[in-house]
């Protein structure tokens, strides 16, 4: 472990798919606050048995994030359904 990588390519990566991630040394966005790059310190699918080693290198400032998967698109707009307007049925009064 150590590599530094990007989240982007921690998403893409299938070593990491449905892992939780700890990144030390992490690059922030500023609008978000989210880890954006980082140096890999572990992984394991298991939260608590991550935690536990992380605490015990006393690597205590990581950000420990889960990695999914890389986002889903959405399909191009072309290849959408198209959606009708609304309108409201008529249904005749009866008295």
């Amino acid at each position: 472990m150590g590599s530094r990588m990007t989240w982007p390519q921690i998403l893409q990566s299938e070593e990491f798919q449905g892992r939780w991630v700890a990144l030390d040394d992490c690059r922030y966005d500023s609008r978000t606050a989210q880890p954006v790059e980082g140096s890999v310190v572990d992984t394991d699918e298991d939260l608590v048995e991550l935690c536990s080693r992380i605490q015990k290198d006393e690597s205590r400032h990581c950000a420990i994030l889960f990695c999914d998967g890389p986002p889903v698109e959405p399909p191009p707009p072309s290849s959408r359904p198209s959606l009708l307007p609304f309108a409201p049925s008529r249904s005749p009064l009866t008295h």
